[in-house]
C-alpha cells in the first residue's frame, strides 16, 4: 500500500468533531501515515494540541499566527506563540505569511508578523509553512527583509507560475504543496507540476478546505490525499509508488519527522 503524508491538515476544526475517528479510520486505509498540522492561533491551539495528544506519533503539531488571524490583537497573539514555543516539540512554524485576498486592512502588520516568524523559525531551526494568497510580491519584499536568514519549509496550496517557483528556490530550502486544486477543471498548476521535480513537491489536503474532484462542493478530509497523489501520478507520468515514496521521504526531512511514524 501507498505510504503518503498529509503535510497541511486541520484535523483540529470542528469539521470533524462529529465523526473525528471515522476520518482518521479512513486516512489509514487511504495509506495516510501521518499528519502536519498547522497552527492559526490561540484560539484554535488548544483543539490542535489536544488531537495531537489523541494521536501521539501520528499527528505532528506546529505554531504560529495565520496572516487572516492578524488584527488589532496581532501583539497578544504574537506573545503567545513566543511563550508557547517552548511547551514542547513543534515541527514547523505555521502557517505564516500573508493574505491579502480576504482584507488589506492590516498588510504592513502581516509583514512584520511573517518577518517575525521567519526570524523566530531561524533560532528555533524549523521549517515553515507559508499560506500566500493574493500577496506573492509582499511576500517576496519580506523575502529581501530578511535577507540572510536562513529559511526552509514549503509553500502551501501552491498555485504560481513556474517562474515564480523558481524565484521561490533563490530565498531558501523550499518545497511545494500540491492539494485538490490540481484536479479543478483549467487548474493551472497541472501545468507547472509538469516542469517541476517530484522531489520538490509535498502531498497536502488542507482538510476540511480545497476539497479535490469529484467531491469539490463537500467537506475535505485526508483520505482524499489518494485522490491527489493519483493525479500527481498522471501529471508527471511516474508510477504512484513513486509519488508516495520520494514525497513521504521529502516530507519526513523537510519536517524533521521519525522514520517511522504509523502506530494507530
Amino acid at each position: 500500500m501507498p505510504d503518503f503524508i498529509d503535510t497541511h491538515s486541520h484535523l483540529y476544526d470542528e469539521a470533524f468533531r462529529p465523526d473525528f475517528k471515522e476520518v482518521v479510520s479512513r486516512a489509514v486505509k487511504a495509506g495516510v501515515s501521518g499528519f502536519i498540522l498547522p497552527d492559526i492561533d490561540k484560539a484554535s491551539y488548544n483543539s490542535m494540541i489536544e488531537c495531537c495528544d489523541i494521536l501521539p506519533s501520528y499527528a505532528f503539531p506546529c505554531i504560529g499566527l495565520h496572516p487572516t488571524s492578524v488584527d488589532g490583537n496581532w501583539e497578544e497573539e504574537m506573545d503567545f506563540v513566543r511563550e508557547h514555543i517552548s511547551d514542547r516539540r513543534f515541527y514547523a512554524i505555521g502557517e505564516i505569511g500573508l493574505d491579502e485576498y480576504w482584507s488589506k486592512e492590516f498588510v504592513t502588520q502581516q509583514k512584520r508578523v511573517f518577518a517575525e516568524q521567519i526570524e523566530l523559525a531561524a533560532r528555533y531551526n524549523l521549517p515553515i509553512i507559508i499560506h500566500s494568497r493574493e500577496a506573492t510580491e509582499d511576500i517576496f519584499s519580506v523575502f529581501e527583509e530578511t535577507k540572510g536568514i536562513p529559511v526552509k519549509g514549503v509553500f502551501h496550496a501552491f498555485s504560481g507560475s513556474y517562474e515564480t517557483f523558481k524565484r521561490i528556490m533563490k530565498y531558501g530550502d523550499f518545497k511545494v504543496g500540491i492539494g485538490g486544486v490540481l484536479t479543478y477543471k483549467n487548474a493551472g498548476i497541472a501545468s507547472v507540476l509538469e516542469k517541476i521535480a517530484l522531489t520538490d513537491i509535498l502531498l497536502e489536503t488542507d482538510c476540511p478546505w480545497l476539497t479535490p474532484v469529484p467531491f469539490r462542493g463537500k467537506r475535505n478530509e485526508s483520505s482524499y490525499i489518494s485522490i491527489i497523489s493519483e493525479t500527481v501520478s498522471h501529471i508527471k507520468n511516474v508510477p504512484l509508488q513513486d509519488v508516495s515514496q520520494i514525497t513521504t521521504l521529502t516530507a519526513k526531512r523537510v519536517f524533521n519527522l521519525p522514520d517511522t511514524i504509523h502506530t494507530i
